[in-house]
């Protein structure tokens, strides 16, 4: 039987003493059963290729809250690296669809939010972005990635949770960059609790607090700045269409988040603003190792396309909503989540 390791490469196996046959890969063409072989064939499964392969499992790996991409294992998550037709990958290819655009984009430190700055900054966007004071070492990271990539970034750090933090972080991005043409409300926290009675009040208001008060306080701020043509972007989440029972705060917060989503826009679209959402799946981020279980961890590749997703290829949807190329939607929700059909 073949284990999950295997099938990224493996055709088939024959588990007989004298043979193992139809590799596929283009890492591997002797066919022998020797150790050296196998060996050879998890070298390859641990490649850059592997996050991007049916089956592919995270590493189990716990960190303090709120997650540091700098600390975790390898393979870390990527921020531009795109699977390819043959089972390799590529690097992200801009066009130009944001050129002279300013971007604040809260939570971009590390995971989606620094994917989501990086390919701004390749398509041509400056960008603002925020992160908690102890996040700085990530954050600063994120601004070398973009300053390669021969874009400009600054960092605001500062925690959201208040209305007088949001509004600081409209001004500095505003001080910064000289205007605000995309708003990115990418920034939460989530924490498993199982049941009910033990979730405590303070942390279902510390939720909302970060995952939807915050957007209620920048999107209030921003848009006054904003013109026909700018783009308001939620991050929201498949839980609240599955109904995630061990992330009841942040189901609740992240469906809270899509009404307001689309409530905005029915207000704003006649101003020519367009506010739309995302809904990721299972995404490899610092979250993760910070916020869930090992029995969690190890389900986490159970997506119809059999692996998590990767920053990068939920960045690709923030580029999308945010320039022209989705020009006639507003009020909708993208779900770059492996497969899952949500209805929504």
């Amino acid at each position: 039987m073949t284990s999950t390791l295997y099938q990224f490469f493996v055709g088939e196996i024959n588990n007989g003493p004298h043979q193992t046959t139809v590799f596929n890969s283009s890492f591997l063409e002797l066919y022998t059963p020797d150790m050296g072989l196998h060996k050879e064939t998890i070298r390859a499964a641990q490649g850059p290729q592997a996050q991007f392969q049916q089956g592919h499992q995270i590493p189990i790996q716990h960190q303090e809250q709120p997650g540091l991409q700098h600390e975790m294992e390898d393979p870390k998550p990527t921020s531009t690296q795109f699977p390819t037709e043959d089972n390799s990958y590529q690097t992200y290819k801009p066009a130009g669809k944001l050129v002279g655009k300013k971007a604040l984009i809260t939570g971009g430190d590390s995971g989606i939010g620094r994917a989501t700055a990086i390919l701004f900054a390749m398509e041509g966007a400056s960008i603002l972005i925020t992160c908690l004071p102890e996040e700085i070492t990530d954050a600063q990271e994120t601004v070398r990635w973009v300053e390669e990539k021969g874009g400009k970034c600054h960092i605001f750090k500062s925690d959201l949770r208040g209305a007088g933090n949001c509004k600081k972080a409209v001004e500095q991005a505003l001080e910064k960059l000289g205007a605000i043409d995309i708003l990115v409300n990418n920034a939460g926290t989530q924490t498993m609790i199982k049941d009910i009675k033990d979730l405590d009040e303070e942390q279902w208001e510390a939720t909302f607090d970060t995952n939807i008060h915050s957007v209620f306080y920048l999107s209030k701020y921003t848009l006054p700045h904003l013109k026909s043509g700018s783009s308001i972007i939620n991050c929201a989440s498949i839980n609240a269409y599955i109904g995630r029972p061990d992330l009841l705060d942040y189901t609740s917060s992240k469906g809270a988040l899509i009404a307001f989503t689309r409530g905005l826009s029915n207000q704003q679209v006649k101003n020519g603003i367009r506010v739309n959402a995302i809904c990721p799946g299972p995404v490899w981020t610092p979250l993760i190792s910070a916020t869930m279980t090992t029995s969690a961890m190890e389900q986490f590749h159970e997506t119809p396309m059999g692996r998590p997703g990767q920053p990068s290829e939920v960045a690709s949807c923030f580029v999308f909503l945010a320039s022209q190329d989705s020009s006639f939607i507003s009020g909708q929700c993208l779900h770059p989540n492996g497969g899952v059909v949500v209805n929504g």
